[in-house]
């Protein structure tokens, strides 16, 4: 993967792409953070351990989040431009779920800079692979305007397989129901495609989810033809099943390469503790 190392363009995002440690640590990336409340008592969303947090919502917490203010962006905007850089893109969480991409476009009208604001219409990593393609484009030389097409396309062409209630297959540990509890409930394993939300199969194992899951990932690979997917694992408060879901995907001839993330409490929030899924995109991306 190569990163931002010295341009004229500098990149923002928020903190619902939830891009990986290391990966802001060996780009230039400026993150703006959205704000959560927990209890009446608020924080920014990077200073709030992941683990802590789905502990403090399992346990009944009352929880909500904000968008950041135009101040917020704002700020970041005026420290790229004084760092040199001549142009910014910005890419962001849907505006079809938050708030956050108008504060963005609020803060570009007055920015000593001309800001690029993409609309991804995503959220957590699926926006994090769409910032990673800008953020490639960047380093490739590409203008504001092209590498926010480029985010764009990307943004159309992810796709996605999860669980929201994975923690009652993992206490389950992989058992296939027997006896007694076949007809216990099962955990909707989901995919979220531009015809809205489709039901794979709803699961009662652990390894029946993760397995549809894979297979949702494989077809993928199969339909790009020859490109390879690069690949989000993540999961809040189920590192059980993305750790058996890495192992699988390890194993399909299409996936190029694999990023483990941690679903973060802004989106957290929404979906609660047990979440875990895969996001993916073949490269290069198509726009077509």
């Amino acid at each position: 993967m190569s990163w931002i190392a010295m341009t004229n363009t500098a990149l923002v995002t928020d903190s619902a792409s939830y891009i990986p440690a290391q990966l802001l640590r060996e780009s230039c990336l400026r993150v703006v953070p959205l704000h959560i409340q927990i209890d009446g008592q608020s924080y920014e969303e990077p200073g709030l351990d992941p683990d802590d947090f789905y502990a403090r919502l399992a346990a009944g917490a009352t929880v909500s989040t904000s968008q950041p203010s135009p101040g917020d962006f704002a700020k970041a905007y005026a420290a790229a431009a004084g760092e040199g850089n001549r142009e910014i893109v910005s890419v962001h969480i849907g505006g079809n779920i938050s708030g956050t991409v108008q504060s963005a476009r609020i803060a570009a009208e007055s920015s000593p800079v001309p800001v690029t604001v993409v609309d991804t219409g995503q959220a957590s990593f699926a926006e994090g692979l769409c910032v990673l393609e800008a953020a490639d484009a960047i380093a490739r030389g590409a203008s504001a305007a092209e590498t926010g097409a480029i985010a764009l396309a990307a943004s159309r062409a992810i796709g996605n397989t999860f669980v929201v209630r994975g923690m009652t297959l993992a206490k389950r540990s992989g058992r296939l129901l027997t006896g007694g509890e076949t007809n216990a409930e099962g955990v909707p394993v989901m995919a979220l495609t531009p015809e809205g939300m489709k039901v794979l199969t709803s699961a009662t194992s652990l390894d029946e989810a993760v397995a549809t899951m894979a297979g949702h990932v494989e077809s993928a690979a199969i339909a790009a033809a020859g490109r390879g997917l690069r690949v989000g694992i993540g999961h809040g408060a189920a590192p059980q099943i993305a750790a058996a879901l890495r192992k699988r995907l390890q194993a399909i001839a299409g996936v190029a390469e694999i990023i483990d993330y941690v679903v973060g409490p802004a989106v957290g929030a929404h979906v609660g503790p047990g979440n875990a899924g895969a996001v993916f995109i073949a490269r290069p991306v198509s726009f077509e």
